[in-house]
């Protein structure tokens, strides 16, 4: 199989950083700083960005990394640079042979930081590059909600493998879709082009057997479910309601934060994705999107932008071409596209 190694790896060095981001979702300490942008960073953010690093440069050293997070703020902050690298010391997968395959711990602090800057490939349409979000939906983290650990291969401008570990979805793919962390969570999603979807239960060692998902069959779009953003400054909420209207929907939309939406869909939880362009000057990152785009595809769906082109990933950082994210089964994708267009023509006259 095409990219087996990649996929291992992938969903290896995903599950050993959810392990990270876990520790620090359930304790009292978050380590929160702002960016430049004001949006906040977390040492889970750093930890988990770190940990998959070192796995991608002991497997695939001469692959780019495209990667949120840098150092700085960890550089000029010593209580925090301590708390990170007290996480990715300890950290490790139960199971010696999947740790062995990462390319085992990280030997120092200064280690630590290089691995966290080593994530500024510019991205673009040839060669492998790696995106990474090591925590996807950092608001939804820290207000006790989803989140994502993100990571895909994109080769020449296509996506090819996709992984999403997402410790607070429920660990049944039929399990209704929702924002509400379940007691019964953690759920790996993973893609390979060509190959179909998968999900497993989250381990602290292993990969636990895989599950194949696929988008649940739709005849009525009436009877649909929409996954979409948290934030209003997301998604744009008061168009995503009378798009629902005039699909005949009436069941409420679900809010969560992250590429769990993607994943959600995905696995039949629920059936349409839409992140609406807020702004004509903003542009979505390649992280926050790539691995979840392979993972909806691969389980039978359909991504586009709003005006129904293919999603972008050989420009650069962003999805620069592209304007809104529309998921949903293949057998809708026209019909909802007719909505959405008819609705931000509506609020662009």
């Amino acid at each position: 199989m095409a990219y087996e190694k990649e996929l291992l790896i992938a969903q290896l060095a995903v599950q050993r950083a959810v392990i990270l981001t876990s520790v620090v979702f359930n304790s009292k300490v978050r380590g929160t700083v702002n960016k430049s942008d004001r949006s906040p960073v977390t040492i889970g953010d750093f930890g988990a960005q770190a940990l998959i690093i070192s796995a991608l440069k002991a497997n695939f050293p001469q692959d780019e990394i495209v990667a949120e997070e840098e150092s700085s703020k960890l550089a000029e902050n010593e209580t925090l640079r301590k708390q990170v690298w007290d996480l990715v010391r300890e950290v490790k997968l139960d199971d010696d042979a999947s740790e062995e395959a990462l390319g085992g711990a990280v030997k120092t602090e200064e280690d630590m930081l290089k691995l966290i800057d080593m994530g500024k490939s510019n991205g673009g349409a040839k060669g492998r590059i790696w995106a990474i979000d090591p925590i996807d939906g950092t608001k939804g983290f820290l207000r006790g909600g989803q989140y994502a650990v993100c990571l895909a291969l994109i080769v020449d401008g296509d996506v090819k493998v996709g992984v999403l570990g997402c410790p607070n979805l429920p660990v049944e793919d039929s399990a209704p879709m929702t924002a509400d962390v379940s007691s019964d969570s953690g759920v790996l999603f993973a893609a390979s082009q060509g190959q179909g979807s998968i999900s497993r239960t989250i381990t602290t060692g292993a990969l636990s057997p895989a599950r194949s998902i696929s988008m649940r069959p739709l005849t009525d779009i009436s009877k649909a479910a929409f996954c979409e953003s948290v934030e209003s400054g997301h998604s744009a909420h008061d168009e995503q309601a009378i798009i629902s209207q005039r699909l005949g929907i009436t069941a409420p939309s679900v809010r969560m934060d992250s590429q769990a939406k993607y994943a959600s869909i995905a696995r039949g939880a629920g059936d349409i994705y839409l992140r609406l362009p807020t702004s004509k000057t903003y542009e979505e990152k390649i992280w926050d999107h790539a691995s979840g785009c392979l993972i909806v595809k691969e389980a039978g769906g359909v991504v586009t932008d709003a005006n129904g082109k293919e999603l972008d990933f050989g420009i650069g950082k962003t999805l620069k071409a592209n304007k809104g994210v529309v998921g949903a089964p293949r057998n809708v994708q026209a019909e909802v596209l007719k909505v959405v267009q008819a609705v931000l023509a509506e609020r662009a006259s």
